[in-house]
């Protein structure tokens, strides 16, 4: 062991570890059989847990005994400012590692080659994942916020031979693929911890007479921030009440698609954000949302392709307003007429609300006559539950709705709700029951 090692190695050790830091050492430390590490480790809880300092002083320790790729990662990282880069480099100085690593603004390297390595992972393109196969470990943080579609790009990107993937993260929605795919579904060969602030040995006065205030004022509020428990809906979710009776109501469930009943497709269009697909069924006043597409980037053809691969025997398809309009690509074609050889037939232009609110008041009147199926509908439902109005600081009041990647598919959503009433079946049977399938109002078939 070379001198700079040895005086490295005393400085880690000549501190205060968490608990939970020792459970993972146990797990990580020098000398451990390489053959009982696992693939995942996560770390997940309430605020002020010390998650994050456990996992930064942990792999700082790991970069001390074996020259290191690591990928510190985010689901959007605009810059370095906006990665565990400072948390790194405070945890260097408080294990007194400054004479191991070296720090500059974009990069942190050990003597030994060990390197951190920052990255946005929805930015990720070709390029970025190729370099990204000789990763031995990647800690994904704030990891609440990834996106299933960035989880299976990362995850079978990070590859070689012993390759580890860290994940810290305080619960958001009960229904987060993080969440799903870590905590509800735990992987096999994976470490899962569980931590609130009683296992941070740091924890402040200060911090305690806030969480003690929290719990008297709001309970609910309390299990989700202290103790990490995750909620059904966001804070200020535009249709949170809508969402919970929802699923009190047992119709976030399996919803088959009926053959006999049309499928008609409401649009939200974009390009470089999301272009969003609602597939409805109507039977009665009952709506089924059968399932949902989301993509950014895709031609209309290619959309065109993804649909007629649905076994789906398709009614009307509707566009939002702007979809009658000239386009500056398609040869000055609006979406409805290159729409319109694609799909045989022309869609239909939803009229353009009166106002911003209109679509939201019509969509809360609907919620009572909608199921959801529980799996295709996954991404649609979580578009609705963070669904939310913006804050203006200047007034503290709730305004516009946020336009981030939920908006498309609670616009979809509201662009439904506008032309319900429209939807119709060519061969609808008379003889249909005027009540819902016992399959969806019992719950027997599905």
């Amino acid at each position: 062991m070379s001198a700079v090692l040895e005086r490295a190695v005393a400085a880690s050790l000549n501190v205060e570890w968490p608990e939970i830091l020792l459970l993972l050492m146990e797990h990580l430390g020098p000398g451990e059989d390489k053959t009982k590490r696992r693939r995942y480790y996560v770390s997940y809880g309430g605020r002020a847990s010390a998650k994050s300092w456990t996992f930064a002083r942990a792999l700082l320790v790991q970069g001390l005994y074996d020259p290191l790729r690591i990928l510190c990662a985010r689901e959007i990282m605009r810059t370095v400012a906006d990665s565990v880069h400072r948390l790194l480099k405070d945890q260097i100085a408080a294990l007194g590692l400054g004479d191991w690593y070296t720090v500059t603004d974009t990069s942190i390297v050990g003597v030994n080659g060990t390197e951190f390595l920052f990255a946005g992972l929805r930015t990720l393109d070709a390029n970025k994942i190729k370099s990204l196969e000789g990763i031995d470990i990647v800690w994904v943080e704030e990891a609440q916020a990834v996106s299933k579609k960035s989880w299976e790009t990362l995850i079978p990107t990070i590859r070689a031979e012993g390759s580890e993937i860290w994940a810290s993260f305080n619960p958001e929605l009960d229904s987060d693929d993080t969440y799903q795919r870590f905590v509800v579904h735990q992987p096999d060969n994976a470490w899962v911890q569980r931590v609130t602030y009683r296992d941070n040995p740091w924890f402040p006065d200060v911090l305690e007479q806030e969480r003690l205030s929290l719990k008297k004022r709001d309970p609910i509020e309390y299990e989700h921030v202290w103790e990490g428990k995750p909620r059904t809906v966001v804070v200020g979710a535009i249709y949170a009440n809508e969402i919970i009776k929802m699923i009190e109501d047992r119709r976030v469930r399996p919803v088959p698609y009926d053959p006999k009943l049309k499928v008609h497709t409401i649009w939200d269009l974009g390009w470089n954000d999301q272009t969003s697909i609602i597939f409805a069924q109507r039977l009665m006043s009952e709506v089924r949302i059968i399932d949902y597409e989301e993509e950014s980037f895709l031609r209309y053809d290619e959309w065109a392709k993804r649909l007629d691969k649905k076994p789906y025997l398709y009614g009307d398809h509707w566009l939002p307003h702007d979809g009658g309009n000239e386009t500056q690509g398609g040869a000055g074609l609006s979406a409805q007429a290159q729409l319109m050889p694609l799909l045989g037939k022309k869609p239909k232009i939803i009229a353009r609300a009166s106002s911003v609110e209109n679509p939201i008041k019509l969509a809360r009147m609907m919620f009572p006559r909608v199921y959801a199926d529980e799996v295709k509908c996954e991404r649609l439902m979580t578009c609705l539950k963070r669904f939310r109005r913006g804050v203006p600081e200047s007034t503290g009041e709730p305004g516009a709705p946020i336009k981030d990647e939920y908006r498309h598919g609670a616009d979809a959503f509201g662009g439904l709700a506008m032309i319900v009433d429209k939807l119709s079946n060519e061969n609808e049977r008379p003889t249909i029951r005027q009540s819902p399938p016992r399959s969806l109002d019992r719950g027997t078939g599905l």
